[in-house]
């Protein structure tokens, strides 16, 4: 039997969903899925099996305009993934079309691009009309030479199981990379951080989310087959704390409870989950804490 095995980048815009894609391939959830941009920090990795082949996803932060340090860190993050994968799929919006961000990442896609596969995934095709879809088609293949492009929609799933027979078929004869029944590679520590997070995200709808991040501080496996998690929640002010907190305690007693849901189903046995926040001013300038998200701290040097 010959066997495939090979890292594919998932790169784009914020929100043009990548997130979705992976977690649609690898048939389980491990990239968080928000509403908000710029959620994905990590390069989480998925891996899915075609076959008999092994494609590993690298999903990236998106890549966008950076202001702040972590943000810098994030799209070094991004690019850095597209260069060390076999093969890089731009994902695109239908409706949102060539957008400034997106003909910046073409001219970055052009230095990325030498020396290896690049498909595009034209995304969220139930949002336009036929004509305009094939029209933006062209346009992008004429910016770039794509080996293929897919029309797709990674929420509903459709065009999505074209695409991972193709990438089976890109991914260099290697042996497997991973165990075949390993989904992540990622400990299992920063994917129920990711979590939490993701819930929190979803809780508050201000400007917060970005203001934070969380730890998984300890992980115990106890004798009944359950497991205890304790995490910290960072915030950068002792305003945020109160938000975080909620009135009497409210909101952070459903995101833990959402979040150990979630985890519990994700792990298939019971999870005790404990929460706390914590104030740090400058998380974001402190290195551990990009090491804890996967990131490089000196690349969000200015």
């Amino acid at each position: 039997m010959t066997t495939r095995a090979g890292f594919v980048a998932l790169i784009g815009e914020p929100n043009a969903g990548k997130s979705t894609l992976l977690n649609t391939m690898v048939g389980a959830k491990v990239s968080i899925v928000t509403h908000k941009v710029q959620t994905t920090r990590a390069r989480i990795r998925g891996v899915a099996m075609e076959g008999d082949s092994q494609i590993v996803f690298v999903d990236t932060p998106g890549l966008f305009q950076p202001r702040r340090r972590l943000d810098r860190a994030m799209v070094a993050a991004a690019w850095g993934g597209a260069a060390d994968a076999d093969v890089v799929v731009l994902m695109i919006e239908a409706h949102r079309g060539v957008t400034p961000g997106v003909e910046r990442i073409l001219e970055g896609i052009t230095e990325i691009g030498k020396g290896r596969t690049v498909a595009l995934a034209i995304n969220k095709i139930d949002r336009v009309e036929a004509p305009i879809l094939l029209g933006l088609t062209k346009d992008l293949n004429e910016r770039f030479d794509f080996a293929d492009t897919f029309m797709i929609s990674a929420e509903k799933g459709h065009g999505v199981d074209a695409l991972r027979k193709w990438l089976a078929e890109q991914v260099p004869e290697s042996p497997w990379l991973y165990p075949e029944d390993q989904i992540a590679d990622l400990p299992m520590r920063m994917i129920a951080a990711e979590m939490t997070r993701e819930k929190l995200t979803l809780r508050l709808h201000q400007e917060l989310p970005y203001q934070l991040t969380v730890e998984t501080e300890a992980w115990e496996e106890r004798k009944d087959g359950s497991a205890k998690v304790d995490q910290i929640i960072y915030v950068s002010r002792d305003g945020h704390k109160g938000i975080v907190l909620g009135h009497k305690g409210e909101t952070i007693k459903a995101v833990s409870r959402a979040s150990r849901e979630e985890l519990t189903e994700f792990l298939g046995r019971k999870v005790h989950l404990f929460l706390q926040v914590k104030v740090r001013e400058k998380w974001q300038e402190d290195a551990e804490r990009y090491d804890q998200m996967g990131l490089n701290f000196k690349d969000g040097n200015a």
